[in-house]
């Protein structure tokens, strides 16, 4: 009974397998589509960014930084004024952190999804590739006549299978190390300024 219903099963061939590489392909596109106008959106402006930091880091006044940073918005802003708000060094390094810890979660969203699918998606059109054989062998076991073109002609719609989810599978990865990439940069950065900004607050002496 398992086996009967475990060959019906690969006898659907490999049809929808490669619709369903089609659709986590579309799943990649959308996110790395969303996941680049986050960046975009939520980036400060670098010249300003650093202009303002620089001229704390130098000596000018606190006050200043934080008005700054309030006009420039994005994610470097964000977590720096949590830092200026907390007034006191030893507070404002754990506001930094958290707050930056809650950008990155923000930052990584949805690239899990793109990393499953670069890491699976050439299992799944290998997949699609064994039921497409099974299902040709089949045919051939059912047929007297003309039984080598039926093999040939299911082996070779079988290995379209493949063929598909490498066509998935590597921008695939390509876009999840590009976002990952993107993301340690981001928050390195962050971290570093960060560091600064709670040294220069140390030595005003609070």
């Amino acid at each position: 009974m398992l086996a009967k219903t475990m060959l019906n099963f690969a006898l659907l061939g490999a049809g929808w397998v490669l619709w369903l590489l089609v659709a986590l392909s579309l799943l990649c596109v959308a996110v790395g589509v969303e996941r680049v106008v986050y960046f975009v959106v939520n980036r400060t402006p670098t010249a300003k960014f650093e202009l303002a930091v620089g001229k704390y880091l130098g000596g000018g006044e606190r006050s200043d930084l934080e008005q700054s940073l309030s006009s420039l918005g994005g994610i470097e802003a964000r977590v720096l004024l949590a830092g200026l708000h907390a007034r006191v060094s030893a507070a404002a390094r754990y506001a930094m952190q958290g707050t930056l810890l809650f950008e990155k979660l923000r930052l990584e969203r949805g690239l899990i999804a793109v990393g499953t699918v670069a890491s699976t998606a050439a299992f799944i059109g290998l997949f699609g590739t064994v039921l497409g054989i099974i299902q040709a062998f089949h045919s051939l076991s059912l047929e007297t006549e003309e039984g080598a073109k039926t093999v040939m002609a299911g082996i070779s719609e079988a290995l379209v299978a493949t063929a598909v989810a490498l066509v998935v599978a590597i921008p695939s990865v390509v876009l999840y190390n590009v976002l990952t990439r993107m993301v340690r940069s981001q928050v390195g950065r962050i971290e570093s300024l960060a560091d600064l900004v709670v040294a220069r607050m140390r030595a005003e002496g609070e």
